[in-house]
């Protein structure tokens, strides 16, 4: 059917292929939860702290915070240059709890999702499928998907609270120890703009958009990974597909979530 329909009847399939994936993840996932809570708190702190090399540094926390970090500076550095050229430098602070909040922050995080916890469960689960363990495994009455796919799902969107909450304060941190140290605004000044116009709920749904975000990266990373075929190539191969797809999926899902949030108007009123 798929080939009589040509190209658009083989997307078509393919894009139904991992839609049933995806719910069978989702579906499966409080049977994880029941069954297999060992795996998951050990996939938790491989997720949060790494694995060998990675763990020397900190793995994805201290990834994900670095890549803030210098995202937050940036903002300051553009941020206090731009707003100088009209006079208003005394703004940054608004800039920073705005734009890292809402879109920054987000963003960053979530390519330092796909890049690392991403890819890596493409990798451990293609290396699995090509060397016959997840075959090995379904032969012993174990749920593969179960036991593999949703332990990583639940295990990525718990994790990322912690790590997103990282991320979000280096960026606060490096807006302002650049404005204040580097460029020397007042502390007082900066302080006042950026409490007046941080808001709790724009923080909430920065979260709630980085456990969505987290949760399309695992989706989609863990279908590339499971369905991997081809040797070590085809694993190498899967691996960028999937962190081709979750950047588009990163991107997609902050555009349509601001929209959805803060609308046209940008749901704030500039005052104080």
């Amino acid at each position: 059917m798929s080939s009589a329909l040509g190209a658009p009847g083989r997307f078509l399939e393919r894009a139904g292929e991992q839609a049933l994936f995806y719910l069978s993840i989702i579906r499966y996932a409080p049977h994880a939860l029941s069954n297999y809570r060992k795996e998951m708190i050990r996939l938790i702190a491989e997720i949060g702290m790494g694995t060998g090399a990675l763990a020397v540094i900190g793995g994805t926390v201290v990834i994900v915070s670095f890549m803030t970090l210098s995202a937050g500076a940036l903002l300051a550095i553009q941020g206090f240059s731009s707003l100088g050229n009209i006079g208003v430098e005394a703004l940054t602070g608004f800039f920073s709890a705005f734009i890292n909040v809402r879109i920054a922050a987000p963003v960053v995080a979530g390519i330092a999702l796909s890049a690392t916890i991403g890819a890596g469960a493409t990798a451990q689960l293609g290396a699995m499928r090509i060397s016959e363990e997840i075959d090995a495994l379904e032969v012993m009455a174990i749920h593969s998907v179960s036991y593999l796919v949703s332990t990583r799902l639940v295990a990525g969107v718990v994790s990322v609270v912690p790590i997103y909450s990282m991320a979000v304060l280096m960026s606060f941190l490096a807006s302002r120890v650049t404005t204040t140290f580097f460029y020397g605004q007042s502390l007082g000044v900066y302080d006042h703009y950026f409490a007046t116009f941080l808001r709790p709920t724009d923080l909430f749904w920065s979260f709630l958009q980085a456990i969505i975000m987290a949760t399309a990266v695992m989706l989609i990373h863990c279908h590339y990974g499971f369905n991997a075929s081809g040797g070590p190539a085809g694993v190498g191969d899967a691996v960028g597909k999937a962190v081709r797809s979750s950047l588009i999926a990163v991107v997609s899902i902050t555009l349509f979530a601001s929209l959805a949030i803060y609308g046209v108007s940008g749901n704030f009123n500039l005052a104080g």
